[in-house]
């Protein structure tokens, strides 16, 4: 069983999103701090797009992430728990993460009370005002008769054609600006408001922590560039950068 009393949220990796020799470092990275996380964690969340793509068909599975698959089943089996919550690029986690690893997934937020903090957990993406033709297609995609629908296509085709959607997604984000405020007041505010005294979301690709009158606002940066994490311990959060510095 777990010995940690930590919980750690980490979002964003997007493996996959490149030939695996160009991944190789940044994954075995991830592999590291995963690893480490057995003597320290109760749980660890996963908030979104750990995979560029995921799909599952009724008896295959994407092979490429086979080795980061295995480090979360051994951290099942060292007792902490993994919770793996949806993204915009891996929206259709199927029961084999689940059946199979051990994880428990979430299709969207999470309210979480966690040693004495209300914490509103969310991916990030649709959160923003103009945002509204992109919830439409969420809505589209995420419809179980669109799943049936790219389960018609042979896995050969239809992985490769969603890697290719995924990086026109990438590619479309690229280079946007972030104005803090702006998240503070559209994403952070209104759930603190709701009585939440955290939140956190991936999404953005940037890393930011905002402390204010006892609340506490984090994104929670990649797993690309950042290889930042937020971790709580004794009901305090912190934002912190693998390796540890």
């Amino acid at each position: 069983m777990a010995s940690g009393s930590g919980v750690f949220f980490l979002s964003d990796a997007h493996l996959g999103a490149e030939p695996r020799e160009l991944e190789a470092e940044r994954e075995a990275l991830l592999h590291e701090f995963l690893t480490s996380l057995r003597d320290r964690a109760s749980a660890v969340y996963i908030v979104g797009d750990l995979f560029d793509f995921w799909f599952e068909y009724r008896s295959a599975i994407p092979r490429r992430p086979f080795e980061t698959l295995t480090v979360l089943r051994d951290l099942r089996r060292a007792g902490v728990e993994v919770h793996y919550l949806c993204g915009n690029h891996d929206f259709w986690l199927g029961p084999f993460l689940s059946r199979e690893l051990g994880l428990v997934t979430h299709p969207e937020v999470l309210s979480l009370e966690i040693q004495g903090r209300r914490i509103w957990l969310h991916h990030g993406d649709g959160l923003l005002g103009g945002d509204l033709g992109y919830r439409i297609i969420k809505g589209i995609l995420r419809h179980p008769l669109s799943i049936q629908l790219y389960r018609l296509l042979h896995p050969d085709l239809g992985l490769p054609l969603a890697h290719w959607f995924s990086k026109l997604s990438r590619t479309s984000r690229a280079g946007r600006p972030l104005d803090e405020e702006h998240l503070w007041r559209e994403i952070a505010a209104p759930r603190f408001a709701a009585g939440f005294d955290a939140v956190l979301v991936g999404h953005l690709h940037h890393a930011i922590e905002r402390r204010e009158g006892g609340r506490d606002f984090f994104v929670l940066g990649d797993w690309i560039d950042q290889f930042t994490y937020v971790a709580l311990e004794e009901g305090h959060f912190r934002l912190g950068v693998w390796p540890r510095r």
